[in-house]
């Protein structure tokens, strides 16, 4: 490894344990400072969870760093916390007024959003990158429904379920999101838009609904070793993989992580060969000791990711409004998850999460600005959220306590509040080895070491890449 990469790796470590923890500080600098304000005592300013890194004190207040970057408290004895979490409180403090305990639960989202806005501020002025990715159709199977319906090979895609979309990422979300598995698809012809209600497919590595079109670029077979799965399946030089497994394949590192992950499975791999499309059966050998499959072919440079750079980017609303449609798409394919196929398997855990951060901030660091937007506002909707533990719980019971007039018992919040802990620890846990270790890990490293170009020029985002 040159020392070039090597320092390219320290500083997306550094830039992704910057972004992550400049979010969490801010959330809870809202709780410390609000609670500050309103006289409550505050014991701790914590960022993380787990054993302390580092740790100092100073007017009476603690202040650390812990080894878990999963999230941070403010310990603060007169709200009723976890002590699972953050461990139990030095000495008895007087009751504080519930109009306090809600303006200090409230303080940490508030602070979230306030950030999200600043970041989406500063990329105004210095300009977003955006993927040159039209949804241009590649490939149409010729007896295909898609085919006698008229769609062709060069058409584009300009909405799909009624949301109107200029790439293939934006295709897949509005795909995987929509409540019925035949969706309405908008695509336009030498200037000509045409509707056609188009099924969609689960038969895929991916489980996830999908349109049965595919992307314009293929990686292409370079060599075929000798006696190896892809030889046997009757892979040949030039052959151009269109899909693996049900999944459209549309780049070469893309290709290599579902091989990797279908070691000793039978697969169905789809090539174009002399302008017919060929289905092959494979079964990709596996690797005893690193469990990873192998087909046994030299592959072909995937095509360059290019980004041209939107200067002023889009306004800071604008911005966080995108974010929001987002959510609001998500947590309604989570609702109606019959419907869209979408589990809490498919969500991103805290590995997840940093992952991704690190793919935008190794491309560019406006990409990285651009996340934390999302991060930012998801956190202060997640934390709204009326469950014990986190502020939405805390807003609710001292809501609950004012209409009472008295306290809720301290054992009953206390046994509720470190249930409800240990419960969300365990989800976290579930999306984190399952969803981003064992299902989705080996695309992130995929990702990670695609290549990127971020043109500065004023190209339009659905320009087309250079060759």
């Amino acid at each position: 490894m040159s020392i070039l990469n090597i320092l390219n790796i320290i500083y997306v470590v550094a830039v992704v344990m910057l972004a992550f923890g400049a979010s969490i500080f801010f959330h809870e600098l809202g709780h410390y400072w609000v609670a500050r304000k309103v006289g409550m005592k505050v014991e701790e300013f914590a960022v993380g969870f787990g054993p302390k890194i580092y740790g100092f004190t100073r007017n009476g207040i603690e202040y650390t760093l812990r080894w878990i970057p999963a999230g941070g408290f403010v310990k603060l004895p007169q709200m009723i916390t976890s002590e699972a979490l953050e461990g139990q409180s030095t000495e008895p403090v007087p009751p504080a007024a519930p109009w306090k305990k809600i303006a200090v639960a409230f303080a940490g989202p508030f602070m979230n959003v306030v950030f999200a806005f600043a970041i989406a501020t500063l990329i105004y002025f210095v300009g977003l990158p955006v993927a040159v990715d039209p949804s241009i159709i590649g490939y149409v199977q010729p007896d295909s429904p898609e085919a006698k319906m008229g769609i062709q090979e060069g058409d584009r895609i300009v909405a799909v379920d009624g949301h109107k979309v200029q790439s293939w990422q934006e295709v897949a979300l509005n795909t995987i999101v929509a409540r019925t598995t035949r969706l309405p698809v908008t695509i336009e012809r030498n200037g000509q838009e045409h509707i056609y209600n188009l099924q969609t497919s689960t038969d895929n590595a991916m489980g996830l609904k999908m349109l049965n079109l595919d992307p314009r670029d293929h990686p292409n077979v370079m060599e075929v070793m000798s006696g190896t799965p892809a030889e046997k399946a009757g892979l040949k030089v030039k052959d151009v993989i269109v899909s693996f497994a049900g999944v459209p394949i549309a780049s070469r590192d893309q290709f290599i992580d579902l091989i990797r992950q279908r070691g000793a499975q039978p697969s169905q791999i789809q090539v174009q060969r002399d302008g017919k499309r060929v289905t092959l059966s494979i079964t990709p050998t596996l690797d005893p000791g690193t469990k990873i499959g192998r087909i046994g072919v030299v592959l072909g440079t995937s095509e360059m990711e290019v980004y041209v750079v939107q200067k002023p980017g889009p306004s800071p609303w604008a911005q966080v409004h995108d974010v929001l449609v987002k959510t609001v798409e998500t947590i309604s394919a989570l609702v109606h998850s019959h419907e869209t196929g979408v589990g809490v398997q498919d969500l991103s855990g805290p590995v997840g999460i940093l992952s991704i951060l690190a793919v935008q901030a190794k491309t560019d660091y406006r990409l990285a600005l651009s996340f934390m937007i999302l991060l930012n506002i998801n956190l202060a909707i997640i934390n709204l959220l009326p469950i014990p533990v986190l502020d939405g719980g805390h807003i609710l019971m001292s809501i609950i306590e004012k209409i009472r007039r008295r306290p809720l018992s301290l054992k009953f919040v206390e046994v509720v509040t470190t249930g409800f802990a240990v419960l969300l620890i365990g989800f976290m846990l579930y999306i984190t080895v399952y969803g981003d270790i064992i299902k989705r890990f080996p695309l992130y490293r995929a990702m990670f070491d695609d290549h990127a170009q971020v043109e500065q020029s004023g190209q339009p985002a659905d320009a087309a890449p250079p060759k």
